[in-house]
Order: structure tokens, then sequence, then C-alpha cells
């Protein structure tokens, strides 16, 4: 379901150290270990939460934690993701407690349930990849990695490897999206999500034919590798309900870029 011009429930917390700057699995890979689950119906069109409705975020050798979904959270400020600082809600001591435990070092959670500031997950909303493209990059690997490696909202199937490249403007069920550009990745890809153990694949294979050098030889070389795409939700086309894709929704493709040059500006 999208709200926003995004899923609901994608990017809605962060771990943050004891200066309220963000980790991520770049510099915290024990955090690929985590595990969350949100109520069945929280993925139901029009659920609203109660203070009966938790997350619940699990690891290995530590109790449950529950968050409750419908607690009024204090406000916490000085908090910075990249290049955003400003405004979020805290989920509590409790919380607290369980990350700083885990992660061995003072950490808090904080949320954007209830946004406070709409940049709180900033850049583009929805990443989408297609299942051909992860293909012809395992034929490529000694170890095929798998889709987590990548963690895209949106998978496609059908489509000729790195098509998805070149895609403009695209509708599925109701939506309408624009492709901005092409997602050039970190290390979280050579982190495995089974174990936490960061490796050199896919990355440096990607180096070989997926490289800013590669699609971009007349460009700035910034050492960048690409998977995917990024896209924006432009508008919905229905009002109220209706407001989900589903798997097995057709991907409509109106327009294309003339290249993957001009699909990674």
């Amino acid at each position: 379901m999208l709200r926003i011009c995004r899923f609901r429930w994608d990017r809605q917390w962060l771990v943050v150290n004891s200066k309220g700057r963000a980790y991520t699995q770049r510099v915290e890979p024990k955090l690929a270990l985590v595990e969350v689950e949100l109520p069945k119906d929280a993925f139901t069109e029009g659920w609203e939460p109660t203070k009966s409705s938790y997350l619940v975020v699990r690891a290995l050798g530590m109790d449950d934690l529950n968050v409750c979904l419908g607690q009024q959270c204090a406000k916490a400020d000085g908090v910075s993701v990249w290049e955003w600082s400003g405004s979020t809600l805290d989920e509590g001591d409790e919380a607290s407690k369980w990350l700083s435990t885990y992660l061995g070092k003072p950490s808090r959670l904080m949320s954007e349930t209830r946004a406070v500031d709409p940049k709180f997950a900033p850049g583009f909303k929805v990443m989408f990849s297609d299942g051909g493209s992860l293909d012809a990059l395992n034929e490529l690997l000694k170890e095929p990695v798998p889709i987590n490696r990548f963690r895209p909202n949106i998978l496609v199937k059908g489509c000729k490897p790195f098509f998805e490249d070149l895609w403009k403007e695209l509708r599925i069920n109701m939506f309408k999206f624009q492709g901005v550009k092409l997602c050039s990745r970190c290390k979280v890809p050579t982190i495995n999500q089974e174990n936490g153990i960061a490796g050199s694949e896919p990355n440096e294979t990607l180096k070989e034919f997926r490289s800013d050098k590669v699609l971009c030889p007349n460009k700035k070389q910034q050492g960048k590798v690409y998977f995917g795409q990024n896209l924006v939700c432009q508008e919905s086309l229905t009002e109220g309900k209706g407001k989900t894709i589903s798997v097995g929704d057709c991907v409509y493709v109106f327009s294309k870029a003339s290249s993957p040059t001009e699909a990674a500006a």
C-alpha cells in the first residue's frame, strides 16, 4: 500500500547513536540480522494501529522487543540522516536498552510513523529491479546472491536483463511512476543478510560491466556501480480505496531513456 508517494511502513524507523546520527548496515552489519514483524492487518488498506498493535523486533540471543504502534512518543531533536537533520519521534527507553545491548553501544530507535518531518526518509521513495538482471549477474558470480542483497521495493520479472534501466514513465495498477535515475550501490549488497558478514561481491563483478566508467564513459568518474532504478510515485489515478499494488500486477511502460548513460544522469 502506498502513502505519500511511498510504501506504508517503508523506512519508518531509524536506529541512531548517542549523537543522534543514523546507523546503517554500512557501519553496523549486525543490523542485517534483526528481524521485524508487523501485525498481519498492517498491510490491509484502511487499517490503523491501536495501543494493542505492536512492531515485534527480534535478533538471535535477544528477547523480543515489542514496540507499540499506537503509543504517544516524545519528540526528539538533533537527529541526522545523511544530509538531512531535524526532529523525529523517540520510541522510548525499552527500545533503546534493547538496541544498546544488541549493538554494544548507546542507541535509540526513532520513528516517523506519526511524521514530524516528511523529509525524515530522504531520497527516492521507491526502488525497483528486474529478476532477469539478477539472473544475469548471478551467471557471472562464483556464488549467486539473492535479491535481498539489493532490497528492492518492487521486483519485476519477464524482461531482458537491465532493460529496466531505460524506463522513464510507467504505471502499476493505478499508480504512475517516474524513473529518476539508476540506483548507485554502496557496500550493503556485499553484506550477507543471513550472517551479517561482508565480502567483496557482488560489487566487484558489477564494476566490470555496471560501473559509471562503463555506462557513462564521457562523464566524471566517481567509482559508482549501478543495479536497479530509483522511482518516484507521481500520482494516484484513483481516489479513496485502491491505493495498493500487488504481486502479479502488470507494469506498463510509456516512455524510455535513449541509453543507460541518460538514465544514470
